[in-house]
């Protein structure tokens, strides 16, 4: 049973098939997501406090990260593994951005994920042309909390949307293959998808994003606290693990999540 590739992704979002990503941090939850028919398994710094308990991303470390790609490539045959740069692995210089993500590909990723615009373009180019495939992250940019002034909706002026659209170009000339955008007005999440070739993966950013991704911990309603708007817990409808991430795949292919009530 083989892998799913950067070509079978590709060949969905040219269908206009909606992409489906979960964020998950282990084997079982790898296991339970890709039986699910979940296209990407995602392993995110949010681990940092999912995990182990932290007010942010920001205390993860590569070895963090190499340690639950390990794990959930373990637990899976068939699902497109994307690994998160944590903060501080790439920022320094592209040759820091590569023996960072080498470290991850080594663990089993397919592909690495980083966050910013087009400051990272030459992190994007000079890890690509070395074989290893960039998925970027635009908008809420998790790491950047400190400086964004907490988790906070972005892209809602005319200048921070059109900021973001040149971004967004800016990383797919420069080689990047998929974009997750977080936490952006329902119609900017439009208008960026309409103006890129390559997939972006919505979190709170509308229905019209080629997929959507959702923390397993938030979808099965185990992480505790305040929930974003755009978090829908599957566990309500699907009684268990298994029959929610079967529902949150269903819903995302049909088109019927996220809902208005998940939009900015």
């Amino acid at each position: 049973m083989m892998r799913m590739t950067l070509k079978d992704l590709a060949k969905k979002f040219d269908a206009k098939e909606k992409i489906t990503m979960v964020t998950i941090y282990d084997a079982s939850f790898a296991t339970a997501a890709e039986q699910a028919g979940v296209d990407i398994l995602f392993i995110g710094d949010s681990l940092g406090m999912t995990v182990q308990g932290h007010d942010s991303p920001l205390p993860v470390t590569v070895d963090d990260m190499v340690y639950h790609t390990r794990a959930v490539v373990r637990g899976s045959k068939q699902g497109f593994v994307i690994s998160d740069l944590p903060f501080g692995a790439y920022h320094e210089s592209p040759a820091q951005a590569f023996h960072s993500a080498a470290q991850l590909m080594r663990a089993g990723a397919n592909m690495v994920k980083l966050e910013g615009g087009a400051v990272m373009a030459e992190a994007v180019e000079f890890l690509v042309k070395r074989g290893i495939p960039v998925c970027g992250h635009l908008g809420l940019t998790p790491q950047s909390y400190n400086a964004l002034g907490g988790f906070r909706v972005q892209g809602k002026s005319d200048e921070g949307a059109q900021q973001l659209i040149s971004d967004a170009k800016t990383l797919q000339s420069a080689g990047m293959s998929m974009v997750v955008l977080e936490a952006v007005p329902a119609t900017l999440g439009k208008q960026v998808t309409e103006s890129l070739t390559m997939p972006t993966i919505g979190i709170g950013a509308g229905p019209d994003c080629s997929g959507q991704v959702l923390l397993a911990y938030d979808l099965l309603d185990i992480f505790p606290g305040k929930k974003a708007k755009f978090v829908k817990n599957f566990m309500a409808t699907g009684g268990n693990v298994s029959a929610a991430f079967a529902n949150f795949v269903k819903e995302v292919k049909a088109g019927t999540f996220p809902g208005p009530e998940h939009c900015y």
